[in-house]
């Protein structure tokens, strides 16, 4: 662990971001959010990274933002605006949005921009002590971070709106029953059982693993029927590919395919 606000390494083809401010539950700041979007565009551009993992440093995952910094940028009706090349984390433009999968591992208390923060990733991870809480109506506003929009898409109305309206915290085990979290573990075991699930989609094929999570979003930015039509003329580029030869090679040989995404 470093003195960075947010650790970085790499792993083979997965690029694991730890939020590391322990020692003040993991708010998160100005700087770590900052960072924190520096980090999804280096995942972005590299092109021998396929997967991130998202967690953190010490006991909690996060228990919220640091309101203190925070309340003058809400006032102000804007985010804070992003250096070139850093991706938004809780990806609101969905043109712009990072084009790789995430997994996301919590523990602890999971807070406010925590449950924003892991609406934007695609699997989850939390370790059986997570406490969940969508808070902010208990602190005189409302989340702005998109879980009005997000939640409702990812457990339905009526479970979003239960925890939305009260603010009370909710347990892993009702994120798992609600469909927001697909794992839970013992606490201590979050970490590896996320990064197990990266290692697992890093070995797929890259543009196989980018198309289906594109053509996924499209289905809920632009519907069915948007999805449906991009389907084999998205497929064409892929099937020219030198994976997708390897692909057909490693089935006939009966062996695992070495994927390159080119």
């Amino acid at each position: 662990m470093s003195d960075e606000v947010l650790t970085i390494e790499r792993r083979g083809h997965v690029l694991l971001m730890g939020l590391n401010r322990p020692n003040k539950y993991n708010a998160v700041t100005l700087e770590l959010f900052h960072a924190l979007a520096h980090a999804y565009g280096e995942l972005e551009r590299d092109h021998e990274l396929r997967v991130g993992v998202l967690f953190a440093h010490g006991a909690h995952f996060t228990a919220g933002v640091d309101l203190q910094q925070w309340a003058p940028v809400f006032a102000s009706g804007q985010f804070p605006a992003l250096a070139e090349g850093a991706i938004d984390p809780l990806g609101f433009d969905d043109a712009k949005r990072i084009t790789k999968p995430i997994v996301m591992a919590t523990q602890g208390m999971c807070y406010t921009i925590g449950i924003e923060l892991m609406l934007s990733t695609d699997v989850r991870v939390s370790a059986e002590n997570t406490r969940f809480g969508q808070i902010e109506i208990k602190r005189g506003i409302y989340p702005v971070g998109g879980a009005t929009v997000r939640l409702i898409h990812e457990v339905g109305w009526s479970n979003a709106m239960r925890w939305l309206l009260t603010g009370d915290e909710f347990s892993a085990a009702e994120a798992l029953r609600m469909g927001l979290v697909q794992e839970v573990t013992p606490v201590g075991e979050q970490h590896n059982g996320a990064i197990a699930i990266a290692e697992t989609i890093a070995a797929q094929a890259p543009l196989g693993v980018y198309a289906t999570l594109n053509s996924a979003r499209l289905s809920r930015r632009e519907g069915e029927t948007a999805a449906f039509a991009r389907l084999l003329p998205d497929l064409q580029p892929i099937m020219r590919s030198e994976d997708a030869a390897e692909g057909v090679r490693s089935f006939l040989e009966r062996r695992d395919a070495q994927f390159k995404g080119r």
